[in-house]
């Protein structure tokens, strides 16, 4: 086992091979497998220190099916997490967009507060901590401060005056003075023990108060979080989050395309108002230490009857510059449409899987960088496959091959690609490389 292969704890490659192999994208150990998208990245952490700065962003990540939408998201959402932020994502879908009748709208918002994630607990439901590491933190410097001990109450004063700076900056925002109150409501049952009240007040925050009546008898609150006003919380979080002593807050909103599928006209168009409503505060300055991504396909964004273009308050925001094109896209755009992997990237990446998979199974790896190349000739040599074909496809493809090696170690690359579908596709690939198509791939 090579020193490369040492360096993937087994748990992790595990994780990785059989998310990559299910097509989805795995949550934990992105860096190891990531390749190209390096100006797509050190953009968006452009945007990162712009939102650390007390500033708000706002992008589209757009690309097809299978393109690495998905990918980015989630290598940005541990790159933010790294720096100290929160993040929060939800995919979109029938029942969870920006605005519905029927509660959809808040749908998302739940989605997006039950994933609440830190460094320290990437994998969601880090409300609570966040809430009692704060007053942790609060109750620590007040007593470094006035060197004063637990329990006096010199120093319970003390910790009241920081806890009320942040809940008094908090209130000066739209729906903040509610919200303020909950925080202090949260910060005296911790003090005094009350478990059940802390409870009640993770609980509305989380929209799960269906009446205002019964938010009111349960802790003196007249509101609840709607479908309307679900957005304006989360720009109240972001700006809390930052006063508990976290650099931002990040929001990853994947399928976008859920929107466009909406049947109904008018109901999208709702959603797309809500849309250009989340967009125009990042710009103007309404939202402050909040980040905004959200992924779609080309058609979800660009199809004038009912994608996002549809809406002409957005389109006319959006539209790419007479100058953008393929290869030389502008990056500073509120839309970030991703260029195709090279098949060198796509090489690259295959010889990484190959490594962890040999890793994770203790042996040696089984396909030379030659085959890799052979095997990424034949994907490419697919009918359409210069228009359609994605890392997902490659991907899905290269690790079933590995565990078919694996299992069947009698079994060579060269057999398993005569097989089947892949004699088709090679006999494609090998007639135009014969025509020059593969001249320019080499290894």
């Amino acid at each position: 086992m090579n020193e490369e292969n040492k360096k993937v704890p087994r748990r992790i490659s595990q994780t990785v091979l059989n998310s990559l192999k299910g097509g989805v994208v795995p949550r934990i150990g992105l860096p190891y497998v990531a390749v190209g998208r390096k100006n797509e990245i050190e953009a968006l952490l452009r945007d990162v220190d712009i939102i650390s700065d007390g500033g708000a962003s706002f992008r589209f990540i757009v690309g097809r099916y299978g393109s690495g939408k998905s990918f980015l998201l989630q290598t940005i959402r541990n790159y933010a997490m790294d720096r100290g932020f929160i993040v929060a994502d939800a995919d979109l879908s029938p029942e969870r967009r920006l605005q519905g009748t029927r509660g959809q709208g808040l749908a998302t918002y739940r989605e997006l507060i039950g994933n609440l994630s830190t460094k320290t607990k990437p994998e969601g439901g880090a409300l609570t901590l966040v809430l009692d590491r704060w007053i942790s933190s609060v109750q620590s410097e007040a007593a470094r401060e006035t060197g004063l001990a637990p329990g006096d109450a010199a120093l319970t004063r003390s910790v009241d005056r920081k806890i009320f700076a942040v809940t008094a900056a908090v209130s000066e925002l739209v729906h903040g003075f509610e919200f303020a109150k909950l925080l202090s409501a949260y910060y005296h049952a911790y003090a005094d023990g009350d478990d059940e009240t802390k409870a009640k007040v993770v609980r509305w925050f989380r929209a799960e108060y269906a009446t205002k009546r019964e938010a009111k008898e349960e802790l003196g609150v007249g509101i609840i979080i709607t479908d309307d006003d679900w957005y304006d919380y989360l720009k109240l979080f972001a700006v809390f989050f930052r006063m508990a002593g976290y650099t931002g807050m990040l929001l990853l909103i994947d399928e976008l395309v859920n929107l466009y599928k909406i049947p109904n006209a008018v109901t999208r168009q709702y959603n797309y108002e809500k849309l250009l409503t989340m967009y125009n505060d990042t710009l103007q300055g309404k939202a402050r230490y909040l980040g905004i991504l959200m992924g779609a396909t080309p058609q979800a964004v660009e199809d004038r009857r009912r994608g996002v273009y549809s809406y002409e308050a957005l389109r006319s925001r959006l539209a790419e510059g007479k100058f953008s094109r393929p290869g030389a896209r502008d990056l500073l755009a509120p839309v970030i449409r991703l260029e195709p992997l090279t098949a060198e990237e796509l090489l690259v990446l295959c010889e990484k899987l190959a490594g962890m998979h040999a890793g994770l199974y203790g042996c040696a790896r089984g396909v030379s960088t030659e085959e890799l190349a052979s095997f990424l000739k034949i994907e490419y040599g697919r009918i359409g496959a210069d228009r359609n074909i994605t890392p997902r496809e490659v991907i899905r493809d290269f690790i079933e091959l590995l565990d078919l090696l694996y299992q069947n170690p009698e079994t060579t690359l060269d057999a398993l690609l005569d097989s089947g579908e892949f004699s088709y596709a090679k006999s494609e690939a090998v007639s135009d490389e014969a025509d020059g198509g593969f001249a320019e791939f080499t290894v």
